[in-house]
């Protein structure tokens, strides 16, 4: 075989291969014909069909899902929802939020009332017996929140104050030993509520704030004159949409829609939700060896 001869025979495969991805891709984008390859008792056929998304969530905690000052529902969790009803619809408007109770998330999964749950739910070994659960999309942590102006603004300043650092925090049974895995010395002080626990930092009874770090992220981002990000973040936690179990057609999707969303080529929805709501730059994609 002469060179020319192998060149023309490998362009002819690299254009064939290339016809081969067009058609697959004018498959995969056709809902119909995608609803034919799951399973007849799978989820994505019945949403297909139905020609929208019904996601359980929240409306009263930012950044993760709440009203905006038009009465939109909005947040991270919000976003997660229309990035799904892209993949599936081409369209991140074919969506029905549901808006329920934090006690309601694993019932309306296993109920049907709802397709998915995107509502801060942290993933664990015993919420995990009673549904699925998609691919994290956010690893939640405790965090130290201070103010611009305090003289312990920052989390060396805080521990360099040992017993003399007050830290507020929501009252709970871990609430001791979760500020003394980074502030050994500190003095712990259990509060009643989450705006109490803000209320203690404004009014100077605490040195500190330990909040969710998504909280302090959007805080910080929205408020930089009032309040600091200490710079210490601890106990990480998965946060994932929840499904109904025995469905792998329906998670394996919403995984997809996911990890193309966080790691892939569609990423403008995650990327300004990210933004907006944590006042961060996701991380650059690199194509070559995957992250993911």
């Amino acid at each position: 075989m002469t060179e020319g001869t192998e060149r023309r025979d490998f362009l002819k495969l690299g254009l064939g291969g290339a016809a081969l991805g067009a058609l697959s891709a004018s498959v995969l984008l056709d809902p119909k014909q995608a609803a034919a390859q799951a399973a007849s008792d799978s989820l994505l056929r019945t949403v297909l069909d139905r020609g929208h998304l019904i996601v359980g969530t929240g409306s009263t905690n930012a950044p993760w899902h709440f009203e905006n000052d038009a009465g939109e529902l909005v947040g991270m969790d919000i976003t997660m929802g229309r990035i799904i009803a892209q993949a599936l619809f081409d369209d991140p408007s074919k969506v029905e939020f549901v808006k329920q109770d934090a006690q309601q998330r694993i019932p309306n999964i296993v109920t049907n009332k709802v397709d998915i749950t995107l509502q801060f739910m942290t993933i664990s070994g015993a919420r995990a017996q009673l549904i699925n659960f998609t691919r994290p999309y956010y690893v939640e942590g405790v965090a130290l929140m201070t103010k611009p102006d305090s003289a312990a603004k920052t989390y060396d300043q805080l521990k360099a104050k040992g017993s003399g650092a007050r830290i507020a925090i929501l009252q709970n049974v871990d609430a001791e030993t979760t500020v003394h895995k980074v502030l050994p010395e500190a003095q712990v002080m259990q509060i009643d509520t989450q705006a109490n626990v803000f209320q203690a930092l404004e009014s100077n009874r605490a040195d500190a704030s330990a909040v969710d770090l998504s909280n302090v992220r959007w805080l910080v981002s929205k408020n930089p004159d009032r309040y600091f990000d200490a710079g210490m973040q601890w106990n990480s936690m998965l946060y994932g949409g929840g499904v109904r179990q025995g469905d792998l057609d329906w998670l394996q999707f919403v995984n997809t829609a996911f990890n193309i969303a966080m790691f892939g080529h569609q990423n403008e929805l995650y990327d300004k939700a990210f933004k907006d709501y944590f006042g961060m730059e996701p991380p650059v994609r690199k194509p070559g060896f995957p992250t993911i």
